[in-house]
């Protein structure tokens, strides 16, 4: 017998039809079945009495980030307790933060997935939450002073470059207040990125006007490249120049569009013919909100229409044997059908976001080893928790830390 080298389990769902989907989804007023929320409602409550009962495997973790630390789980509490308003939720939330200590000469702090710089922003958001604004306005100061830092680092990509840098400035404004981050500062930090982009992209004498690398790699997705980098600085839009809007960022869009597969997947960097990846740090998943996005700012159909192939090829090979973490399994790429939803209010993405959440129900069944940080917010069950929050209340769900 030939060994199965696949990467996803065979997607044994229907797909969607009226008659086949009236248990997930109410088409009558393009919303979830109130029988799926109850069951939706009760696995997150299921799951975060879990997370409370296994603290001991997760709060002693020497990790303070978003990624797969305190922070990520103490953001999750934080959601959870204002959804559900269960203020101990977010008395958790605030202690949690409060412990997870930090190192910002730490070569990854400028990040807000897996550095000071998310630990900083979301400590300021919960600390705000609870009135504490004294605290918070002192933890955005600590933010700010990371400026000097990032001008001078090398890499400019989500997971550890300036784009995470960025995103956590946009989440302190999204988030707590407008103008608690300098119109200048966030034009120097995009200035940063924009500059590194036309330098690379120059010197190898690239067809694209920006473009990045990783460990000597140019990489395409959310994480580490080139989508992950543009659609940070696209909803970064209000502070760039039109010739910076037009001329720099939508003509890489554009090169990114030439460089699919025939099966509407990305590759995970130029010049890799493998069409293995199907997640949101490699491959389509994190296409889908940088092409929707694109639709909306550019009013052009074809970006719409690659974000639509994105969702055809995650429901055909998204679900992960890798499990059903956010950042490389299902809850991730269910973020896709999200966004999809969300774009166009076509029924059946909702209907996909649910059957992948209802996949999720079985998360433990549904993974070939278990991860190294299983209860963390990208890579285990707090993350999956999240997705099903946001699925709770589908027209605002956010995947974190990509999604303003």
């Amino acid at each position: 017998m030939a060994e199965d080298i696949s990467r996803h389990y065979a997607n044994r769902f229907p797909d969607f039809t009226n008659e086949n989907s009236r248990d997930v989804v109410n088409t009558g007023n393009n919303s979830l079945s109130e029988n799926f929320e109850a069951v939706l409602e009760q696995h997150i409550h299921d799951f975060i009495h879990r997370m409370n009962m296994k603290e001991q495997e997760w709060i002693n973790r020497n990790d303070s980030s978003v990624y797969t630390g305190i922070s990520g789980i103490a953001y999750l509490f934080f959601v959870y307790g204002e959804r559900f308003n269960e203020p101990t939720y977010i008395d958790k939330a605030v202690e949690l933060i409060e412990g997870a200590g930090g190192n910002k000469n730490d070569k990854k702090s400028i990040t807000f997935l897996t550095g000071e710089a998310g630990r900083l922003a979301v400590g300021a958001l919960i600390h705000h939450s609870v009135g504490n604004d004294e605290k918070s306005t002192e933890i955005i100061t600590r933010l700010k002073s990371l400026y000097d830092f990032s001008a001078m680092y090398y890499y400019d990509e989500l997971l550890y470059g300036r784009a995470g840098y960025l995103y956590s400035l946009l989440f302190v404004n999204k988030n707590i207040s407008e103008g608690l981050i300098d119109e200048d500062l966030i034009k120097k930090v995009i200035n940063c990125i924009l500059t590194t982009g036309k330098n690379y992209s120059a010197s190898r004498r690239l067809k694209i006007p920006l473009m990045y690398s990783w460990h000597e790699k140019e990489y395409l997705g959310g994480a580490h490249g080139i989508a992950g980098i543009l659609y940070v600085l696209l909803q970064a839009r209000e502070y760039l120049t039109d010739a910076q809007l037009n001329d720099e960022i939508k003509p890489s869009i554009d090169y990114l569009i030439t460089l699919r597969f025939s099966s509407g997947n990305f590759p995970s960097s130029i010049g890799n013919k493998a069409d293995r990846l199907v997640h949101w740090c490699h491959g389509a998943p994190s296409m889908t909100m940088l092409f929707t996005l694109a639709f909306e700012i550019f009013k052009e159909e074809k970006y719409l229409n690659v974000a639509k192939s994105c969702g055809e090829i995650i429901w055909e090979r998204g679900l992960l044997k890798k499990g059903c973490g956010i950042c490389h399994g299902t809850a991730g790429n269910a973020y896709t059908f999200l966004n999809l939803y969300q774009q166009t209010q076509d029924i059946k993405y909702l209907y996909q976001a649910a059957t992948f959440a209802e996949w999720c129900f079985s998360y433990e069944k549904y993974q070939n080893r278990i991860p190294d940080r299983p209860f963390s917010l990208f890579e285990g069950l707090a993350g999956i928790i999240y997705f099903l929050i946001d699925l709770a209340t589908p027209s605002t769900g956010k995947f974190p830390g990509y999604t303003l």
